[in-house]
């Protein structure tokens, strides 16, 4: 017997609806979406951490 898997959408940001990502088999990286909405989605929600301490919080010697 073989197992039928329910294959659910995960919950997403609205903003990135119908965003899909696969890699081929050459491992070429194919998405749905620009790759330039993808970063301005990041940079505008994730915080980097190599840069928080080159915004003003920078540690005494």
């Amino acid at each position: 017997m073989t197992k039928k898997k329910d294959k659910k959408k995960p919950k997403v940001n609205p903003d990135l609806e119908g965003f899909d990502i696969k890699i081929d088999s050459f491992g070429e990286i194919k998405s749905t979406m620009d790759i330039d909405k993808i970063n301005e989605f990041l940079n505008k929600n994730v915080t980097d951490k190599k840069l928080t301490d080159r915004k003003g919080n920078k540690k005494k010697k």
